[in-house]
């Protein structure tokens, strides 16, 4: 740790820690300093999110020291280095070009990754077409990255109507497979199979059983019935796909960065390739505002800085997403993977012990449902959680306004009383009802949740991770954690290996030695 990095902790650490409520009774310009607009698109397609900070401990105090550790991690070099396709991934030997999915990196990153969009393009047309008969279902078998990005996008821009009937399946329990073929005829079903290396053993497996079905189906070609969506095309060639059939994607982009490559032909299937596209700028939108704007003005930047104070000074071990729209009801799931999976590390980039706490745990749920199942702890336990609250302007639904303005006052309320607390009794005095409130939250409050906001803010929050990472000195693009457990779970499978008394008795209970 340099000194410039320690001055900056301990000058972070120090400061003074002021309540919100007398944060905002000290600067009547608290609001418009903590809260950022960013919009995109003109005319029908202009759209936007408001991004309010206010109530969150920040201060422009903390705000300098955040930008003095900014500067002193090389936070503007690692944003160049990831945004030009530079090996970033120091571990791996390898660039993280997700970005260039969407036309921000270095030209023949783009270029590749165009073309590649433009293959899929092709067939998701060929297909709408009926170039391959009918098709009104399609299994996509993926898991991890290949699975949580395609369902969060099918299940939020799909409700009203989806071109084709998509069920995503990650989990190897059968029942899940066997809750997909119920619901689809394998006369007219199509069968994608989401693996960047194309040897994961869940996939490939669920992958096999889904050929059988469509043979035991009358199906007389069950493997022409497959579309491969991988890095490694040879190896899905080499499983069976025809190559026509295989939409590969950059071996630099990472599976849980990989929504934007090939492994989004679920949702351009579902959703029309107009949607697909929307997201895509969507998320460019918020490329741009990455690349270019500094210290707090960056959006993703400002987060991570709210994101670090509360893990590393305040000591809080998790963080709480509550999306009050139904149709986000998979974020909070989708956000777990990138943000722990990226940065739940032990040690730095360099290799080095890491110096703090790193990625807090990440959950959320759904409003208003949350409210009436985990709010108590939020609002009286004794765990400080900074929550976001995610909501859209604009309703997804054609019923009565009150249904949607009951939502969006219970999301403001919620943040209102976290942060002002009080006592409900009528005497104010009772213990049991008093609300300790100075409780952190921001808001993300979006015009419309339409493909172009969805995929704003999926890439707001994948910046949001790379900052929170440069500012610990982490690598948040390998993920070496998920490895020890496959390892013993192939060990098993192989027979002979040995391991404690509690896991050789669990194994002799379920017949598995």
């Amino acid at each position: 740790m340099t000194d410039a990095v320690k001055n900056a902790w301990n000058a972070i650490r120090s400061a003074k820690r002021d309540t919100l409520l007398e944060l905002f009774a000290a600067d009547c310009d608290r609001v418009s300093k903590l809260s950022k607009r960013l919009s995109w698109g003109e005319g029908e397609t202009e759209g936007g999110i408001l991004f309010d900070w206010s109530k969150t401990h920040l201060t422009g105090e903390l705000l300098d020291q955040f930008e003095a550790l900014a500067t002193a991690m090389d936070f503007a070099g690692a944003r160049e280095k990831l945004l030009s396709g530079a090996k970033i991934n120091v571990t791996e030997g390898r660039a993280a070009e997700h970005t260039a999915q969407r036309g921000t990196g270095s030209d023949a990153s783009v270029e590749e990754a165009q073309a590649l969009l433009a293959r899929m393009h092709m067939l998701v047309e060929a297909i709408h077409q009926s170039a391959l008969g009918e098709v009104r279902h399609l299994i996509h078998i993926g898991i991890g990255g290949s699975a949580l990005g395609p369902k969060l996008a099918i299940d939020a821009l799909t409700r009203d109507l989806a071109l084709v009937d998509v069920h995503v399946v990650s989990n190897i329990d059968g029942v899940a497979l066997e809750q997909a073929f119920a619901a689809c005829d394998p006369a007219t079903t199509l069968v994608a199979v989401a693996s960047k290396t194309f040897t994961t053993i869940e996939t490939l497996t669920n992958a096999d059983s889904a050929l059988k079905w469509l043979a035991d189906g009358g199906v007389k070609d069950p493997s022409g019935r497959v579309i491969a969506l991988t890095a490694t095309p040879e190896k899905a060639v080499e499983w069976g796909v025809d190559e026509t059939r295989v939409l590969p994607f950059m071996e630099s982009v990472g599976g849980r960065y990989s929504l934007w490559s090939s492994i989004g032909f679920p949702v351009a299937l579902a959703a029309g390739w107009d949607e697909f596209e929307a997201m895509l700028a969507g998320a460019q939108a918020v490329d741009t505002h990455f690349a270019q704007k500094e210290g707090r003005a960056n959006l993703p930047l400002l987060a991570a800085f709210a994101d670090q104070y509360y893990t590393r000074v305040r000591g809080c071990q998790t963080r709480a997403v509550f999306a009050y729209d139904e149709r986000l009801g998979l974020l909070p799931d989708y956000l777990q993977q990138l943000e722990m999976e990226s940065n739940g590390k032990m040690v730095k980039a360099d290799g080095s012990p890491v110096d703090g706490a790193t990625a807090p745990i990440t959950w959320g749920g759904v409003g208003t449902d949350a409210q009436h199942a985990v709010f108590q702890l939020l609002h009286q336990g004794t765990n400080l959680v900074p929550v976001d609250f995610i909501a859209s302007i604009a309703p997804g639904d054609n019923l009565d306004p009150a249904h949607h303005r009951i939502l969006l006052t219970n999301c403001f309320a919620q943040g209102a009383a976290l942060m002002a607390g009080g006592n409900m009794s009528a005497d104010g005095k009772d213990p049991a009802r008093a609300f300790p409130g100075d409780r952190p939250s921001a808001t993300m409050l979006c015009d419309d949740l339409d493909a172009a906001t969805l995929g704003a803010l999926i890439a707001f929050h994948e910046h949001r991770t790379f900052a929170n990472a440069v500012l610990m000195g982490i690598n948040p693009f390998d993920q070496f954690g998920v490895e020890l457990g496959k390892k013993m779970a192939k060990d098993i499978e192989a027979g002979g290996a040995t391991f404690d008394a509690s896991t050789q008795a669990l194994l002799e209970a379920a017949g598995l030695q």
